[in-house]
Order: C-alpha cells, then structure tokens, then sequence
C-alpha cells in the first residue's frame, strides 16, 4: 500500500492518501477550461465525479464530505475514495513485466459494457462528427504551433496535420455511419493505465473526465483507443493491440481498422500537445515525451491512410491470386472484376461464359458496366473508411485513370501493381485452369496482351518466383506509400476469445 500517509498534487487538486482512504480536495482556481473558484462549484463537481465514476468503480468512490469551519458551516467539499493499492497499479504491473492479459480482456468487457448503457442524443452525437473531430484536433494544433520549433519538430507536425485533414476530409460517411449506428456516446474520456487498479476481485477503473460533459461525448472506439494508446506509450503495443482487439469483439464494432489507427493518433496528439506546453513550464523530460508522443500519432496516423490498391495483368499472370494474398495480408475488402462481371449478368461466379475476345459478357458495353461498378463499390468502402484491393486487367488507360480520380475525390492513396510472368508459365496456368472465375484462354489472353495500353506509373511484379516473394514485393511497393501498421491490419472476431 506504500507510506500510510502521501500528498499527490495537480493542477486542480490536492489528494491526500490516508491509511486505506483517499480524499481530494480541490483548489479554489480558474484554469480557462474550468472553473472551481466557488465553493457552490467545488461541491457540484465533487458529486458529479462521484456519480460519475460510481460507473465503473462503485465501491471505491463512496461519496463526498463536507469540510466544516469554524461556524460549523460548509466551507468545503472531499471526495472520499477508498485507496487503491500502489502495486496493482496497471502502469506499475506492465513496467514489472507482470503478465495483465486476463486483466486487461476483463478492463474491454467493462469499457464496453459502460458504453452499452451509456447516456446517447443529439448532443452527444454532435461531439461524433467529422466536423466535431476536425475541430479537436485544430484546437491542439494551433496549442502546439508556438511550441513547433522548440519541442516538435515542425516537419513531423506538417505531416500529422496533412494526414489528419486528409482522414476527415473524406470520411464524412463513415462518421455519418458512426452517429446512425449509436456508437457516440458518454463515456470515459480519460482512461489511462494509471488509473486502472487490478485487485483479485476484478479492475477498478477510475478517474473519468468530469468537468466538462463535451469532452466525454466521444465514439465509444475513440474512448477505447485513449488506453491503447497509453499501453503503447508504455512500451506494450501487444497489449495495446490485444486491448482494443477485445473492446472490438466485447462492444461487437465493426469498425474499420483505419479508424481504430486515427483514434490512437488523436489521442497520442493530445498528450503530445500537453508534454509540449509541460516542457514551457519547465517540465523535465517533457519535451523527450512530447516528440516520442508525436511519431507514435504519426506512425498511426500513417498506417491509417486509406489506399486503393489495383492489382492488374493479363490472364494467367497470378494478379487474382496475389490480390487475394494482399487483401488477406493487409485486411483489405477485395473486388474482383471476373466476379462483379457475372454477378452483373446474373450467373454464379463459377459457372462458365465463354466467349471469343470481344464478346457475350466481354463485349466493351459489359467491359464498361464492370469497371463503373467496380469503381462505384470501390469508392463506397473508401468513404467508409475501408483499403481496397481491385483485381482486373487495368489495361485501358481510361479505366486507371477514373480509378486514380477516385482515390483524388475519396482521399485515398492510390497503389498500381502489374503482374507480369514468363509467357510459358502463363500458359502452363492457363492451360491448368478448371472450374475458376475467369474465362480467359490462351487466345484470349494473346488478345488481351495485344490490346494492352502502357502503364508507366505501375510497379512491375514478376510472378514468376514463389508466390510469397511476389507477395513481398508487392507489399513493399504499398508500404513505401501505406506503411506497415504498428499493429496487424486486420479485424478479429467479433467475438471475444
């Protein structure tokens, strides 16, 4: 439990630790963003924050005293809590290397459970838009702009800001999508691994923000993200990833991955943004903090950029194959041209439609029908949020063309691979093929290849070496534009393990 007496202060308050209670007493200040200089104000936020945080940790916050002058009158207010013992601090536990797995799968039931019956409306849902966002992170930007040069480097803040605006700018539908499918709600606001005990009996999470209602009204995934975030702070971003992995399943969001990496990032910011203006007050190893804080909102914000990926090549040059192999490696959404084509004209996928070049489902009207509604589902899941892999020929300029004027209007990276092989392994595979999607023979092929138009600005893959080397290739050549995630690209279950 530690010395049975301690005084911890912060900017706001001063808690004394007593023997096995807690009492906080705050002080009588104006900060700007709260305001306790009344005694009528100290006590209403004293109750708010025992109410409130009642939520998570019942029987630790057991109410609030009144501190009585000299008259017998009130003249101030305690929140009394029961005190949490030192050593089961989540912090302490994961700097001891002791193993919090089952601990932390219990604090995402708990977080997640809290949200399932959290207060939602039209106020909180206001806090959830894209525009309530974008206007968060401009406020920490413009905290951290005169701090650029001293403590963040200013080219990694261009890019935080660039990245950030790119994000917003062409998500609306999907924070649209957050809002309809309640997911914005009162939560937590502050959930730090230091304020999560871990006690034989089950966590005990405390502290919530208290003092300003707006900051509260988040997405329940935004919410979550601030301890995956601190769990990588730390040094553990398995556990980070484990943690929010079990939010996802325990909360059953379907999220998009992307939007799991901008959330880390904006909270990453904000402490970056708070251990730059602790370094101007003389805050030692603040400004280490802030620039360490930064990359990691940078990596994420990164790794969340929503790329279009176009993987083309005549038939039998492996492109289905390695589309598949990419959209599995990076959790990708996969269309495919040979699939939506006969989804278009009624059939099943592998039933055969063969026609001469040119002809039945392959005149130029269906060639032209597949690739608009390629595109148009392409273009849904980027606004959503979602990377997608295409697999088609690409061998029209004009169909690249509408592609890359889809990522520009969905802000999205775009990524063009074309597969090439040996004409002699091409044939071997085509000659191999039975019961597949594609149509395409040999002569078709011939004609395919023939009608090609140049593709300058397409990242050649030979797949001609084992199929986990073209892999690789191809995965280099994203990644030089959609970096490798901190953590694995891709859903879980949506149900927890």
């Amino acid at each position: 439990m530690g010395p049975w007496a301690q005084i911890r202060e912060t900017h706001s308050a001063v808690v004394f630790l007593l023997g096995d209670r807690a009492v906080k007493l705050r002080k009588p200040v104006d900060l700007g963003f709260l305001d306790f200089t009344t005694r009528e104000a100290r006590r209403a936020i004293s109750h708010e924050e025992v109410r409130l945080n009642r939520r998570l940790a019942p029987d630790v916050y057991e109410g609030v005293a009144d501190v009585l002058g000299p008259d017998g009158e009130p003249c101030d207010h305690l929140v009394v809590m029961r005190r949490m013992p030192e050593e089961r601090r989540l912090t302490t536990m994961i700097r001891a290397g002791e193993p919090v797995e089952a601990e932390l799968r219990q604090v995402a039931r708990m977080v997640a459970s809290l949200h399932s019956r959290a207060r939602r409306g039209p106020e909180v849902d206001r806090e959830g838009e894209a525009g309530a966002l974008l206007a968060r992170w401009t406020a920490s930007f413009e905290q951290v702009r005169e701090t650029a040069g001293a403590v963040l480097d200013p080219p990694v803040l261009q890019e935080i800001e660039r990245l950030t605006r790119r994000y917003l700018d062409g998500r609306e539908r999907l924070f649209a999508a957050r809002i309809a499918d309640g997911r914005i709600v009162d939560g937590h606001g502050d959930l730090q691994a230091d304020d999560i005990f871990c006690l034989d009996d089950g966590p005990r999470i405390l502290d919530c923000l208290e003092f300003d209602e707006r900051l509260r009204f988040v997405d329940g995934l935004d919410d979550a993200a601030f301890l995956a975030m601190d769990l990588e702070r730390l040094g553990a971003p398995r556990l980070a990833e484990l943690f929010l992995r079990r939010y996802i399943a325990f909360s059953g969001d379907h999220a998009p991955p992307s939007l799991w990496h901008h959330y880390v990032a904006y909270r990453a910011f904000v402490r970056a943004k708070v251990a730059a203006l602790r370094h101007l007050q003389g805050g030692r190893g603040a400004a280490g903090q802030a620039r360490d804080l930064a990359e990691l909102a940078l990596r994420h914000l990164r790794a969340g950029s929503v790329t279009l990926v176009l993987v083309g090549g005549g038939p039998g040059t492996g492109k289905t194959t390695l589309a598949a192999a990419l959209a599995d490696r990076l959790g990708c959404a996969l269309l495919s041209s040979d699939r939506v084509r006969k989804e278009l004209a009624g059939i099943a996928p592998e039933q055969p439609a063969p026609a001469p070049y040119g002809e039945g489902i392959y005149s130029p009207e269906w060639t032209e029908r597949t690739y608009r509604e390629l595109l148009s589902r392409a273009e849904t899941l980027l606004l959503h949020g979602e990377p997608v892999v295409l697999d088609a020929t690409w061998s029209n300029a004009g169909w690249r063309e509408a592609a890359e004027e889809l990522a520009g209007r969905a802000s999205s990276d775009l990524v063009a691979l074309r597969c090439t092989a040996p004409p002699q392994l091409v044939a071997e595979r085509l000659a191999r093929r039975r019961g597949g999607i594609s149509d395409a023979d040999q002569a078709i092929a011939d004609a395919v290849t023939a009608a090609a138009e140049p593709w300058p600005g397409a990242v050649e893959i030979d797949t001609g070496v084992p199929p986990e080397r073209a892999a690789e290739r191809a995965l280099a050549a994203i990644h030089a534009r959609w970096p490798a995630a901190p953590w694995r690209f891709r859903r879980p279950r949506l149900e927890p393990d």
